[in-house]
């Protein structure tokens, strides 16, 4: 029998060496353009948190394509190589618990600096 899908929130939080605020803010764009799910992106030199809905059966699918996603689109968008140093996977009624409600198909973020 199947499971059903879930809407699983995620935020990823990935660190590195210093980069350039300009090269960075391209590369998210960039991620963005591929990846347009993305509601949410923070950065600075050092670091980047991304949030979006992923849908699953289970949560640790959600975590599973969530500590994937920077390394699969480093190349094509020109991320730094930086690791993954936090995530965070809720399901939908917990995240909505804690915010107001906003739209889910919000999603023409703009990068913007911690």
């Amino acid at each position: 029998m199947e499971q059903p899908v879930h809407l699983w929130h995620v935020t990823v939080t990935v660190r590195g060496e210093a980069q350039s605020a300009s090269a960075t803010h391209r590369a998210l764009r960039a991620l963005q353009s591929e990846r347009p799910f993305i509601h949410s992106v923070r950065y600075d030199e050092r670091r980047a948190e991304l949030q979006y809905w992923e849908e699953a059966e289970e949560m640790v699918d959600a975590a599973s394509l969530a500590l994937r996603l920077w390394n699969e689109h480093r190349e094509s968008a020109g991320l730094p190589a930086w690791k993954v140093v936090g995530l965070e996977v809720v399901e939908q009624e917990t995240w909505q618990a804690r915010h107001v409600l906003r739209p889910l198909s919000q999603t023409n973020a703009v990068p913007r600096r911690f």
